[in-house]
């Protein structure tokens, strides 16, 4: 209990932690900060000083909290994977630390590749999770959350590893998009629709069989 108690101080902390430097950049901030950007990397939505300062963090702070509290509250947390559950415990944090860290450098002036950066982790992440999304066993808060799976361990076991090939496919597609400068729209679409929808189709077919 004190070590998961410990775990949601440190992630929250540091969820927090950009405001120190947003503090420290504050006055050469323009009052309006771009905080959103399109597939080429270029701003499209802006956001006040204060809030690209403040708000971003404790947004980001409350939502690894709601995810903590999914993640220990869960009937069937002792099934899950431990690589995915680190991934799902740290991802509100690295992300606070890094959409900060880009959005604070835009709001300075400086070009950062966004369009880049963003896509490229976003892959890496797939081809991780796909990794290990068929060792993952039943649970409320982590995998392919469905009526089926959840209703049949062995749908579950089966749509997991049709699934965990699919996303370490479409990571490697979506890094190498990037890296040919194809990523847009339409190609993101084409490479998460079949890695959302077709697991989604395969469970119920299983289902239709009985599994």
């Amino acid at each position: 209990m004190k070590n998961n108690k410990r775990e949601i101080v440190i992630t929250t902390l540091v969820c927090l932690l950009p405001v120190l430097a947003g503090i420290a950049l504050y006055s050469r901030l323009p009052e309006q900060v771009p905080t959103h950007f399109d597939f080429n990397g270029e701003a499209n939505g802006w956001s006040s000083r204060n809030f690209a300062v403040f708000g971003m963090p404790l947004m980001m702070a409350g939502f690894n909290l709601f995810l903590q509290f999914g993640l220990r509250t869960d009937p069937k947390r002792q099934n899950m994977n431990t690589v995915l559950r680190n991934i799902c415990v740290w991802i509100c944090p690295v992300l606070s630390v890094l959409v900060y860290a880009l959005v604070m450098r835009a709001g300075l002036g400086y070009i950062t590749p966004t369009e880049t950066i963003v896509p490229l982790l976003v892959g890496i992440l797939f081809v991780v999770i796909g990794n290990y999304l068929p060792k993952t066993k039943q649970s409320y808060t982590m995998g392919i959350k469905l009526p089926w799976t959840l209703a049949s361990e062995e749908n579950w076991n089966r749509t997991h590893r049709l699934a965990g090939f699919l996303w370490v496919i479409g990571g490697i597609l979506l890094i190498l998009l990037t890296l040919l400068r194809l990523w847009n729209t339409w190609t993101f679409l084409l490479v998460i629709i079949p890695m959302s929808v077709v697991p989604m189709i395969y469970s119920y077919l299983l289902y239709r069989k009985g599994i």
